[in-house]
């Protein structure tokens, strides 16, 4: 190896945040990295959202003067704005970076054209450069974790295109699957099983209908390993849809958590097929009447302030929120942020009313409520 091709690759840092060890815990093992506190010289790796995105480049700027490394940025918020990114970047991987991320480290510490990497962006002659889509990774062939502990991923993808997600643009519709013994084989490192997954209860489906068979097949599987199982809880969540009594029944077999988060996101059916959900406020009602009845709590997450509501619309949305929390269920609040990458991306928030404040304050100080419900970022 040359001196610059060695240097760069015992230099590879991904630059650390709390929020964005996840991604940091599936890429590092792939590209030999190590964690920084800041920039360092050699091969500096972000991964960000968009709410940390004015910070990081505010950093990645600066930084540029002083250390002389190659920087190159990852991420949903990175995937979603490239041209943006590049000015302060030097390379952006777009969309998953199992594959693409090796290959990019690979081309710069070789001195090869980065134009033969699929699924990145760079500039070259002030003009931006994007090298192509890249076809969806095996999960099987790419460790959910190495090193850092994180929740298994055991699903990716997602069929529905609500209007405020990115994970449908950054995944792709089609859902894919770690396999039960990939899965298996991971969760031995961890004293409680816990899941990442667009939708829980989709394991093993076309995230259009339930396979639970599937469901019980994992369960089952990872229930030989006498460790307690978190199905459903945060960082992951199910879609209303999914819950059933069958499902339940599973939970309560195989699983310790006695909460299940689900994605209500408005008490408006014009809302929800506004936002293209897929669900109506019925559903949402009737997933937390199954909980309580198998004695499961519903953690419902709501969302406020989305473009497409009226006062009213709000109103609706607290009514549900009131309801579940009377029922003996939770809230987790949500302000409307528009993310790039969807299409609701150049769409304000809508103001909240000043009761809906007033009420969800109430129920925040008595413990029912948790959650953003501001552009202040007030939270309980």
């Amino acid at each position: 190896m040359r001196e610059t091709e060695v240097k760069l690759r015992e230099n590879i840092w991904f630059r650390r945040f709390a929020k964005n060890l996840y991604s940091i815990a599936a890429l590092m093992p792939l590209v030999n990295a190590r964690l920084a506190e800041g920039p360092r010289p050699g091969i500096m790796l972000y991964s960000m959202a968009s709410a940390q995105a004015v910070e990081i480049y505010k950093e990645v700027s600066e930084a540029k003067a002083e250390v002389d490394a190659v920087f190159i940025a990852g991420g949903p918020h990175p995937s979603a704005r490239p041209e943006e990114s590049l000015e302060y970047f030097d390379y952006v991987v777009i969309g998953e970076g199992e594959e693409t991320l090796p290959e990019l480290i690979d081309a710069i510490s070789e001195g090869e054209d980065p134009k033969n990497v699929k699924g990145i962006a760079f500039k070259r002659d002030g003009k931006t450069v994007f090298t192509g889509q890249r076809p969806p990774v095996d999960l099987d062939k790419y460790p959910p974790f190495r090193g850092i502990l994180a929740p298994l991923e055991i699903s990716r993808g997602c069929p529905w295109g609500c209007a405020y997600c990115q994970t449908p643009r950054l995944f792709g519709r089609q859902m894919r699957h770690r396999s039960i013994a990939t899965i298996a084989k991971y969760a031995r490192f961890h004293k409680d099983i816990r899941f990442t997954s667009p939708n829980s209860l989709a394991y093993g489906s076309d995230g259009l209908k339930p396979r639970l068979d599937k469901v019980e097949a994992l369960l089952k599987a990872l229930a030989s390993q006498k460790k307690p199982i978190y199905f459903g809880t945060f960082p992951s969540e199910v879609r209303p849809e999914f819950v059933s009594d069958q499902a339940l029944e599973l939970l309560m077999k195989y699983c310790s958590n006695r909460t299940l988060n689900i994605g209500g996101q408005s008490g408006s059916s014009e809302v929800l097929k506004a936002i293209g959900r897929g669900h109506g406020l019925e559903e949402i009602e009737e997933a937390c009447d199954l909980c309580l009845d198998h004695g499961i709590m519903p953690h419902v997450d709501l969302i406020f302030g989305l473009p497409q509501e009226s006062a009213e619309d709000q109103r609706l949305t607290m009514d549900l929120a009131r309801w579940i929390v009377q029922k003996g269920g939770r809230v987790r609040a949500h302000y409307f942020t528009p993310l790039p990458g969807t299409p609701l991306e150049d769409e304000a928030p809508a103001p909240i009313c000043p009761e809906v404040t007033a009420e969800l304050g109430r129920l925040a100080l008595g413990g029912k409520l948790t959650g953003y419900w501001s552009s202040r970022g007030r939270t309980a």
